[in-house]
Protein backbone atom coordinates (compact mmCIF):
# COMPACT_ATOMS: atom_id res chain seq x y z
CA UNK A 1 0.00 0.00 0.00
CA UNK A 2 1.35 3.07 -1.50
CA UNK A 3 0.18 6.87 -1.23
CA UNK A 4 1.38 9.12 -3.83
CA UNK A 5 2.29 12.23 -1.62
CA UNK A 6 4.16 10.19 0.71
CA UNK A 7 8.33 10.63 1.55
CA UNK A 8 9.71 7.23 0.57
CA UNK A 9 13.38 5.99 1.33
CA UNK A 10 14.43 2.61 0.36
CA UNK A 11 17.19 1.07 2.56
CA UNK A 12 18.76 -1.80 0.33
CA UNK A 13 20.46 -4.16 2.14
CA UNK A 14 22.45 -5.60 -0.79
CA UNK A 15 24.13 -9.12 -0.24
CA UNK A 16 20.10 -9.86 1.35
CA UNK A 17 18.86 -8.31 -1.96
CA UNK A 18 21.49 -10.33 -4.30
CA UNK A 19 20.62 -13.59 -2.72
CA UNK A 20 17.00 -13.72 -2.49
CA UNK A 21 16.77 -12.65 -6.35
CA UNK A 22 19.08 -15.17 -6.73
CA UNK A 23 17.67 -18.23 -5.24
CA UNK A 24 14.34 -16.77 -7.57
CA UNK A 25 16.69 -17.33 -10.47
CA UNK A 26 16.84 -13.25 -11.45
CA UNK A 27 18.55 -10.50 -11.37
CA UNK A 28 17.75 -7.12 -10.20
CA UNK A 29 18.05 -4.09 -12.68
CA UNK A 30 18.95 -1.30 -10.00
CA UNK A 31 17.47 1.51 -12.63
CA UNK A 32 13.99 -0.16 -13.22
CA UNK A 33 13.47 -0.82 -9.30
CA UNK A 34 14.02 3.20 -8.51
CA UNK A 35 11.97 3.93 -10.94
CA UNK A 36 9.42 2.23 -9.98
CA UNK A 37 9.23 2.89 -6.22
CA UNK A 38 9.96 6.59 -7.37
CA UNK A 39 6.63 6.06 -9.13
CA UNK A 40 5.22 5.32 -6.00
CA UNK A 41 5.67 8.13 -3.82
CA UNK A 42 8.11 11.21 -3.30
CA UNK A 43 11.40 9.33 -3.02
CA UNK A 44 13.74 10.69 -0.49
CA UNK A 45 16.47 8.72 -0.74
CA UNK A 46 17.77 5.48 -1.77
CA UNK A 47 20.49 3.45 0.45
CA UNK A 48 22.57 0.09 -0.79
CA UNK A 49 24.76 -1.54 1.75
CA UNK A 50 27.82 -3.37 1.21
CA UNK A 51 30.70 -4.88 2.27
CA UNK A 52 33.58 -4.69 0.01
CA UNK A 53 37.16 -6.80 -0.34
CA UNK A 54 39.50 -3.85 -0.09
CA UNK A 55 42.45 -6.08 -1.09
CA UNK A 56 41.02 -8.04 -4.05
CA UNK A 57 42.36 -6.29 -7.01
CA UNK A 58 39.27 -6.75 -8.53
CA UNK A 59 35.90 -6.87 -6.93
CA UNK A 60 32.97 -8.31 -8.67
CA UNK A 61 30.62 -6.15 -7.29
CA UNK A 62 33.10 -3.06 -7.49
CA UNK A 63 31.34 -1.92 -11.49
CA UNK A 64 28.10 -2.58 -9.80
CA UNK A 65 29.23 -0.43 -6.95
CA UNK A 66 29.83 2.41 -9.42
CA UNK A 67 27.14 2.51 -11.24
CA UNK A 68 25.06 2.71 -8.41
CA UNK A 69 26.91 5.56 -6.89
CA UNK A 70 27.07 7.71 -10.28
CA UNK A 71 22.69 6.66 -10.81
CA UNK A 72 21.34 8.40 -7.58
CA UNK A 73 21.77 5.97 -5.12
CA UNK A 74 23.44 6.53 -1.59
CA UNK A 75 26.72 4.43 -1.33
CA UNK A 76 27.09 2.81 2.28
CA UNK A 77 30.18 0.66 2.16
CA UNK A 78 32.66 -0.60 4.20
CA UNK A 79 35.82 -3.24 4.18
CA UNK A 80 34.65 -7.16 4.61
CA UNK A 81 36.85 -9.27 6.91
CA UNK A 82 38.49 -12.46 5.62
CA UNK A 83 39.51 -15.32 7.35
CA UNK A 84 39.68 -18.68 7.40
CA UNK A 85 37.41 -20.93 8.96
CA UNK A 86 37.77 -24.09 11.06
CA UNK A 87 37.84 -26.30 7.72
CA UNK A 88 40.46 -23.95 6.15
CA UNK A 89 37.56 -22.90 3.72
CA UNK A 90 37.93 -18.81 2.62
CA UNK A 91 35.22 -16.79 4.40
CA UNK A 92 34.21 -13.01 4.23
CA UNK A 93 32.34 -11.37 6.79
CA UNK A 94 30.33 -7.70 6.20
CA UNK A 95 27.58 -7.05 8.20
CA UNK A 96 25.79 -3.88 7.41
CA UNK A 97 22.87 -4.54 9.67
CA UNK A 98 24.29 -1.52 12.35
CA UNK A 99 24.79 0.98 9.15
CA UNK A 100 21.38 0.42 8.07
CA UNK A 101 19.78 0.58 11.21
CA UNK A 102 21.34 4.02 12.23
CA UNK A 103 20.82 5.81 8.76
CA UNK A 104 17.13 4.75 9.13
CA UNK A 105 16.52 5.74 12.43
CA UNK A 106 18.10 9.02 11.67
CA UNK A 107 15.82 9.44 8.30
CA UNK A 108 12.79 8.41 10.20
CA UNK A 109 11.39 11.97 11.13
CA UNK A 110 11.89 12.88 7.46
CA UNK A 111 10.10 10.25 5.76
CA UNK A 112 6.21 8.31 6.42
CA UNK A 113 7.40 4.96 4.30
CA UNK A 114 10.28 2.90 4.32
CA UNK A 115 10.72 0.16 2.33
CA UNK A 116 13.21 -2.31 3.54
CA UNK A 117 15.16 -5.42 1.20
CA UNK A 118 16.46 -7.73 3.27
CA UNK A 119 14.61 -10.80 4.93
CA UNK A 120 17.11 -10.44 7.89
CA UNK A 121 15.26 -10.84 10.91
CA UNK A 122 17.73 -9.13 13.18
CA UNK A 123 16.21 -5.70 11.63
CA UNK A 124 12.60 -6.87 13.55
CA UNK A 125 13.20 -4.64 16.12
CA UNK A 126 14.41 -1.46 13.87
CA UNK A 127 10.64 -1.57 12.15
CA UNK A 128 8.83 -1.71 15.29
CA UNK A 129 10.76 1.47 16.37
CA UNK A 130 10.05 2.99 12.88
CA UNK A 131 6.53 1.80 13.11
CA UNK A 132 6.47 3.77 17.36
CA UNK A 133 8.12 6.99 15.35
CA UNK A 134 4.50 6.91 12.72
CA UNK A 135 7.02 5.48 9.70
CA UNK A 136 5.52 2.73 8.04
CA UNK A 137 7.42 -0.04 6.67
CA UNK A 138 7.20 -2.43 3.82
CA UNK A 139 9.63 -5.21 3.70
CA UNK A 140 11.01 -6.86 0.60
CA UNK A 141 11.90 -10.20 0.29
CA UNK A 142 10.49 -13.94 -1.12
CA UNK A 143 8.97 -16.91 0.75
CA UNK A 144 8.90 -18.60 -2.50
CA UNK A 145 12.30 -19.84 -2.37
CA UNK A 146 13.29 -23.10 -0.29
CA UNK A 147 14.39 -21.78 2.32
CA UNK A 148 12.27 -18.76 2.46
CA UNK A 149 15.09 -15.90 2.61
CA UNK A 150 12.65 -13.69 5.15
CA UNK A 151 12.36 -14.24 8.90
CA UNK A 152 8.69 -14.87 9.56
CA UNK A 153 9.40 -12.26 12.57
CA UNK A 154 10.06 -9.55 9.91
CA UNK A 155 7.51 -10.65 8.08
CA UNK A 156 4.78 -10.27 10.90
CA UNK A 157 6.38 -7.02 11.93
CA UNK A 158 6.35 -5.03 8.62
CA UNK A 159 2.81 -3.32 7.73
CA UNK A 160 3.37 -4.68 4.27
CA UNK A 161 5.20 -7.51 2.74
CA UNK A 162 6.30 -7.50 -0.68
CA UNK A 163 7.25 -10.60 -2.68
CA UNK A 164 10.11 -9.93 -4.79
CA UNK A 165 9.32 -12.78 -7.13
CA UNK A 166 5.97 -10.72 -7.98
CA UNK A 167 8.35 -7.78 -8.79
CA UNK A 168 9.96 -9.65 -11.26
CA UNK A 169 8.66 -8.80 -14.48
CA UNK A 170 8.75 -5.02 -13.16
CA UNK A 171 12.46 -4.79 -11.44
CA UNK A 172 14.25 -8.27 -13.18
CA UNK A 173 16.53 -8.43 -15.74
CA UNK A 174 17.50 -11.81 -17.47
CA UNK A 175 20.45 -13.86 -15.94
CA UNK A 176 24.00 -13.09 -17.32
CA UNK A 177 23.90 -16.14 -19.08
CA UNK A 178 20.44 -15.66 -20.48
CA UNK A 179 21.96 -11.55 -21.89
CA UNK A 180 24.94 -13.20 -23.07
CA UNK A 181 23.13 -15.73 -25.81
CA UNK A 182 20.33 -12.89 -26.50
CA UNK A 183 23.47 -10.25 -27.14
CA UNK A 184 25.14 -12.89 -29.71
CA UNK A 185 21.41 -13.87 -31.11
CA UNK A 186 21.15 -10.22 -31.74
CA UNK A 187 24.02 -9.31 -33.41
CA UNK A 188 23.76 -13.07 -35.54
CA UNK A 189 20.23 -11.40 -37.05
CA UNK A 190 21.71 -8.29 -37.37
CA UNK A 191 24.13 -9.32 -40.30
Amino acid sequence: MFYKDERLALFIDGSNLYAAAKALGFDIDYKLLRQEFARRGKMVRAFYYTALLENDEYSPIRPLVDWLHYNGFTMVTKPAKEYTDSQGRRKVKGNMDIELTVDAMELAPRVDHIVLFSGDGDFRPLVESLQRQGVRVSVVSTIRSQPPMIADELRRQADNFIELDELREVIGRPPREQQVERNFEVAASNK
